[in-house]
């Protein structure tokens, strides 16, 4: 359910009723909580908010905390707590024992719980019902590592024979829920054990290293088996033969071992923030582009920040003098050296800008890093679609700015051209250099801007209510993201020989799937004229590609049209749009009207 990352359609806080309410509802659904368990997981005196996502799922959060609660159809009848919620109340939820740690992996990598990965004990199953929630364990650790729903009754799972699907996986440890909170937290190690939260890889799907072992202990398989019969096939094999499967040769243990001995060294906190610094100004020269601007503060750190950092180094940010991402980013912001300001509906620092003239941006000089071999493929039994993606032309999407008449007097004073357009970071380092050249930088306080008439009426004329004070100073982080507020926002699409600018920002393509007649499903697609795609060549592609009919409507009473695909394929099309035409995924919204 929380596989990939979705923003969430509305953010709002609970009134003193609906608080009430929330908590009664818990008590019911969890009749084995006691009352200082609720108020463990929703404190009576803390705000609690409740973030709607597009597919009508909520999920309950403290704010400024962790999310407690989520309710899979939005209606109050489903509940179930996050990981976080069982790491504060175990007990919460009975629970399914799993036969070893290995097992872990597929639940980690977004598989269901099969029957022959659980420990039975002698007494035999628990009665349990069709749809009550349960959690998961590893042997030897109290904390739950994932919540479900079951899919039969403690009955029907004994008239099978104890084999098929025993838990609906919901939610897990490592999924985007999890992932979804800034300063994410594991109890102490004295709490957990290291079977399954020690190794990082256990938060991955399983590794294909894993299934070689396996195959080779169980039999020679010519083909893959679906991942539920693989995981009830391991945790059996495993049982049987475990000795076999964790016999590694001792070269490979000393070499591990090495391994962690150069990871044991102890950076100081100098070290580290000096190390995030350089990291940062390599990822700034090397792979952050002004076209991928703004940038969620989350990305910018896991796929530019922590790629720049040294070979066999690991980087840490709370374990540096800034303790938070977004208080480092605050930082440099605070700096001059990049603009960034937090979504509030989000609640996630974006970086904005990057300031390219600033002197530590100037001198850094970046590390030249060999390239990583890329595999030689094969085109003699390549398919037609795979020569004709080969081909695609690259799309480009970027969003610019033209100066207004608010704005246009810094510009003029700069001598800068009024009539041109300027991407996100050029139009900061504009209003930071009539800053510098005007030298309204507060000599008391670095790090704000003291306001003169002329960049006064720029930021803020017209915006401010009759009879309200204008302010006499701003933030550095606040200036950028203003001064572009103040600019017309444009946006180019360009593919290959074919590129257009319009007004205005960018519109999203929306993937939708319903039911119709029945129980049959249909999948829609608009929005495609934004990213210059023929919505005809798409649907012919999309009938070979999907073996379903295809067909185009024009969108009432709007401009452009809009692909109707048979059948529920709404993850598929997206993954389509992304691989095969360039699409980013911050630009396809996907909203499942069929599940509840």
């Amino acid at each position: 359910m929380f596989k990939k990352a979705v923003d969430v359609k509305a953010l709002q806080r609970l009134s003193g009723a609906d608080k009430k309410k929330l908590r009664r509802t818990a008590k019911e659904r969890f009749p084995q909580a006691s009352g200082a368990h609720i108020d463990s997981l929703l404190p009576p005196k803390a705000d609690i908010m409740v973030s709607k996502y597009p597919n009508r799922v909520h999920v309950y959060s403290i704010e400024g905390g962790f999310p407690m609660l989520f309710d899979i159809d939005g209606r109050g009848s489903e509940i179930y707590p996050t990981v976080y919620a069982l790491w504060v109340v175990p007990e919460l939820l009975p629970s399914f024992l799993l036969k070893g740690g290995e097992v872990s992996r597929y639940v980690l990598g977004g598989a269901d719980l099969m029957f022959p990965g659980i420990f039975i004990p002698q007494e035999g199953l628990p009665n349990f019902a069709e749809g009550e929630p349960y959690s998961v364990r590893v042997p030897g650790n109290p904390a739950p590592i994932a919540v479900g729903a079951t899919t039969m009754t403690s009955v029907q799972a004994m008239k099978a024979g104890l084999r098929g699907k025993a838990l609906r996986i919901l939610h897990h440890y490592c999924d985007c829920l999890w992932d979804s909170v800034e300063a994410r937290y594991v109890p102490n190690a004295g709490f957990l054990e290291d079977v399954v939260f020690g190794d990082p890889t256990l938060c991955q799907p399983p590794s294909d290293d894993l299934s070689d072992v396996i195959e080779e202990n169980v039999e020679e398989k010519t083909e893959l088996l679906s991942v539920g019969d693989q995981m009830a096939e391991a945790a059996e094999e495993l049982n049987a033969g475990v000795s076999n499967v964790l016999k590694v040769s001792e070269s490979a243990i000393e070499e591990d071992k090495s391994k962690e001995e150069k990871e044991e060294h102890v950076m100081t906190i100098e070290e580290i923030d000096a190390l995030l610094d350089k990291c940062l100004l390599q990822a700034l020269h090397t792979s952050v582009k002004d076209k991928d601007l703004p940038m969620p503060g989350s990305t910018l750190w896991s796929q530019h920040v922590l790629p720049s950092r040294p070979s066999d180094t690991t980087l840490d940010i709370k374990k540096s003098s800034h303790k938070k991402l977004s208080k480092w980013l605050q930082s440099k912001a605070s700096a001059g050296l990049i603009s960034a300001k937090e979504d509030k509906h989000k609640k996630e620092m974006m970086l904005l800008g990057i300031n390219r003239g600033h002197p530590d941006y100037m001198s850094f000089r970046p590390e030249k890093r060999p390239k990583e071999p890329t595999e030689q493929r094969d085109t003699t039994n390549a398919s037609p679609s795979d020569a004709t993606h080969a081909g695609k032309p690259q799309l480009e999407v970027v969003e610019i700015y033209k100066p207004t008449t608010h704005v246009n007097p810094i510009f003029v004073s700069l001598g800068a051209d009024t009539r041109r357009y300027y991407s996100a970071s050029e139009a900061s380092d504009v209003v930071f250099s009539y800053v510098e050249k005007e030298n309204l930088v507060k000599p008391t306080d670095k790090s704000k801007v003291v306001l003169d008439a002329i960049l006064c009426d720029a930021l803020y004329k017209g915006a401010i209510k009759k009879g309200g004070a204008y302010p006499a100073e701003i933030h550095k982080r606040d200036i950028g993201q203003t001064f572009l507020g103040r600019m017309q926002i444009h946006h180019h699409v360009a593919r290959g020989s074919d590129s257009v600018l319009r007004k205005g920002a960018i519109k999203s393509i929306q993937i939708m799937t319903e039911r119709r007649q029945g129980n049959k499903k249909v999948t829609r697609v608009s929005g495609l004229e934004s990213f210059l795609l023929d919505a005809d060549s798409l649907a012919s592609e999309l009938q070979k590609k999907f073996a379903c009919s295809t067909t185009v409507a024009e969108l009432p009473g709007k401009k452009g049209h809009e692909v109707l695909v048979q059948g529920g394929v709404i993850d598929d099309l997206a993954r389509h749009l992304v691989e095969h035409y360039g699409i980013p995924k911050r630009y396809i919204e996907v909203l499942d009207k069929t599940k509840k």
